[in-house]
């Protein structure tokens, strides 16, 4: 995992809902957001992923119930 998002994931706190995921999803995460040719782009996928954690039920844009919170 990037430094950059490992801090991201612990400054938003959602790094127990990160390695909560399955393993598939925890990857796809991060290759989405470094494949991302612009900053800008790596910046507003990161922000999905943190939003989607926080909110839970969500992945990558798609309802999610495993991950939704109580």
């Amino acid at each position: 995992m990037p430094d950059h998002v490992r801090e991201e994931l612990e400054a938003a706190g959602v790094m127990g809902e990160y390695l909560d995921r399955p393993f598939y999803q925890r990857n796809d995460y991060l290759s989405w957001i470094e494949r991302a040719r612009k900053p800008e782009t790596q910046r507003k996928r990161l922000l999905q992923m943190l939003d989607e954690l926080k909110q839970g039920g969500v992945y990558m844009g798609m309802d999610h119930p495993a991950s939704a919170k109580e």
